[in-house]
């Protein structure tokens, strides 16, 4: 029998060793879990990860969290969540306060401008990645192609592009090949856990907006937005994320919206925490106090909904994999989210390794517009190597983002 103590101790290490993203994530859960203690079952293991890739949020945390509430439930749940996003998160907190505080003197600049250029390769690397996973019908291959367009040309919203994959997939699903188990509805279950994790998320939500600062109530309204629309992973979001937390709120620049993706690369747990790097920049000319408490309400908004999704979701999981529509709007989700990693690529590159940047239009059309006499030499050497290390080397990352950042820095210092 698995006691609460084991679970803790278990789940406190992959918190701390789940460097790499969602599929190394995964990777050490199954090590772990499946291979070693043999918690639960191949199966067991494959059903419940198809499950949460079904959900929005960050699937090796629910994943974890679904393992926990396996095993102890509610509570075990939350050890095994909160456990693997804690140590990262505390980690990104630490990373933000020093980057707010020495990230404009010059060498500390240095070293993120290497960053800036890995960050670029490692985009390009989950795009490959990404793609080859995803696009496997000449269906998908056109998603993937309409959602870039969409996004690259028309400027369209990332959650409009999102829910019209899906809603494609949904209503074009074939009819299932395997019926769904047979067992009783769980719908006390599912009701209760919704009511209470509901109230867990809106709760805070709705106080904040009634009575914290413009800041807060914004960021927390934000971020809440975000959590219900992060299909398909960090990269998918980014996009969006940046365009509005740049653009058009100007919480912070690209540059440093860029740096938050590298710093969020290096540590363990799932990418989303660059939105707590985000938060806390977004707040920190009114204080540290205030930047605290912004990157305090980004972690809520963003993983609170995550229990939510697993506690109300995890009784159906036999059903809800046996689903043909749900499947199918998952893969059409994740064709479109190619096409969104690869307008994040292009967007990051032309912001990286070109100093001038402008916008053009024509009707509908809004394209972006690198000055070429601008061309960074630098960021662009530093990216090329990185692609190079990555895709054909099979670096590790963290050597990767070293490596090009003490090599800016060395270029700077002569």
């Amino acid at each position: 029998m698995t006691t609460l103590p084991d679970l803790t101790r278990a789940f406190a290490r992959i918190g701390i060793l789940s460097f790499g993203g969602p599929a190394a994530q995964i990777a050490l859960m199954h090590r772990e879990l499946v291979d070693e203690k043999k918690w639960v079952t191949e199966e067991e293991y494959l059903s419940a990860l198809s499950f949460c890739m079904l959900l929005p949020g960050p699937e090796a945390m629910q994943l974890a969290t679904w393992i926990g509430w396996r095993k102890h439930g509610t509570i075990g749940g939350l050890i095994a969540g909160g456990l693997f996003v804690l140590p990262g998160a505390a980690i990104v907190l630490a990373l933000s306060m020093i980057y707010a505080a020495w990230g404009d003197i010059p060498l500390v600049a240095a070293l993120f401008t290497g960053i800036q250029a890995a960050v670029l390769a490692v985009v390009i690397e989950a795009l490959l990645r990404v793609s080859k996973r995803a696009l496997k019908s000449r269906a998908q291959w056109i998603i993937a192609a309409l959602a870039f367009t969409a996004l690259f040309a028309f400027a369209a919203p990332f959650p409009a592009v999102i829910l019209a994959a899906g809603a494609w997939g949904f209503f074009t699903a074939t009819p299932p090949r395997t019926t769904a188990p047979t067992t009783a509805a769980p719908w006390a279950e599912t009701l209760k856990a919704t009511a209470i994790w509901a109230a867990v998320w809106l709760i805070p939500l709705a106080l904040i907006l009634l009575f914290a600062p413009p800041i807060l109530a914004e960021i927390a309204l934000f971020f809440s937005k975000l959590a219900v629309l992060t299909f398909g992973g960090a990269y998918a979001v980014l996009t969006w994320m940046a365009q509005d937390v740049v653009q058009q709120k100007q919480w912070l620049t690209l540059p440093q919206m860029i740096d938050g993706l590298g710093l969020a690369e290096t540590t363990p747990g799932p990418l989303i925490l660059v939105t707590e790097f985000v938060g806390y920049l977004a707040a920190v000319k009114q204080g540290i106090p205030m930047a605290l408490a912004a990157a305090a309400i980004t972690l809520w908004m963003t993983f609170a909904p995550c229990f939510l999704w697993v506690f109300a979701g995890a009784p159906w999981i036999a059903r809800l994999t046996h689903a043909p529509r749900l499947s199918q709007a998952l893969q059409a989700i994740t064709a479109a989210v190619v096409g969104t990693i690869a307008n994040l690529s292009l967007w990051f590159a032309a912001h990286v390794i070109f100093a001038a940047v402008s916008t053009v239009s024509f009707g509908p059309l809004h394209l972006i517009a690198p000055d070429l006499t601008s061309l960074k030499l630098l960021p662009t050497a530093l990216a090329l190597i990185a692609a190079y290390l990555l895709l054909r080397r099979h670096w590790p990352l963290p050597a990767v983002l070293a490596l090009c950042a003490i090599s800016s820095a060395a270029v700077a210092a002569f």
